[in-house]
């Protein structure tokens, strides 16, 4: 089951994600992020060290370092 945040303003479920991008200057980086739904990305944890924030303008979850 994917790690899932539930919003504080919304009640809105969201869904932890992961993927490995490519940057302009070819260096890998993995990124993560919420989705109102469950794709193939989707991670069952918290990565080591991050904690889960909730952006109190719009309500979305985000991930800090912590």
């Amino acid at each position: 089951m994917a790690f899932e945040a539930i919003s504080k303003k919304s009640g809105k479920k969201y869904y932890l994600h992961s993927k490995e991008v490519t940057l302009k200057g070819g260096r890998k980086q993995r990124i993560y992020y919420f989705a109102g739904d469950v794709r193939p990305e989707a991670i069952d944890a918290l990565p080591a060290g991050y904690i889960v924030s909730e952006n109190k303008r719009t309500g979305l979850p985000i991930l800090k370092k912590g």
